[in-house]
């Protein structure tokens, strides 16, 4: 007589992966980019030399078009401005820039990261930064 039910052999917990951490991107829009994209780009700027840059997070409407969005903008030195908008609560949401010199207003809005199937605080910060460096905005350009 053959015991075809053998009992299955339990591995310990030990030997299980830990749980990897939710990324930083699967935070909350609302606490995700005061409390992680904002510093991120204030360390990223400041990386470049010159003074410090203003940034601040808030509702309002859009450059140029004036549709409500959720928007990061940015003061940097010389009165130069930045808008980086969200068309809604999500990093993931179609995103808009809008850059203008000191004492002019935007008149321009370009899509921003728009090919971009997963969106991470590293690349919103890279490339807001080299678009901001383009401009020869950053450092001693």
């Amino acid at each position: 007589m053959t015991d075809s039910a053998k009992p299955a052999s339990a591995k310990p917990a030990a030997d299980k992966p830990a749980a990897k951490p939710p990324a930083p991107e699967d935070q909350p829009f609302g606490s995700f980019v005061p409390t992680l994209l904002i510093p991120a780009l204030q360390k990223e700027i400041a990386a470049y030399g010159g003074p410090a840059c203003e940034l601040s997070f808030e509702q309002g409407p859009m450059p140029v078009v004036g549709s409500p969005c959720w928007m990061v903008v940015g003061q940097l030195s010389g009165g130069r401005r930045f808008w980086l908008c969200f068309t809604a609560e999500a990093i993931s949401s179609p995103k808009t820039i809008a850059l203008a010199e000191s004492g002019a207003e935007p008149s321009l809005l370009e899509s921003f990261l728009i090919d971009e199937k997963k969106m991470t605080l590293a690349l919103l910060v890279s490339r807001l930064v080299q678009r901001l460096n383009g401009q020869k905005w950053l450092g001693a350009n």
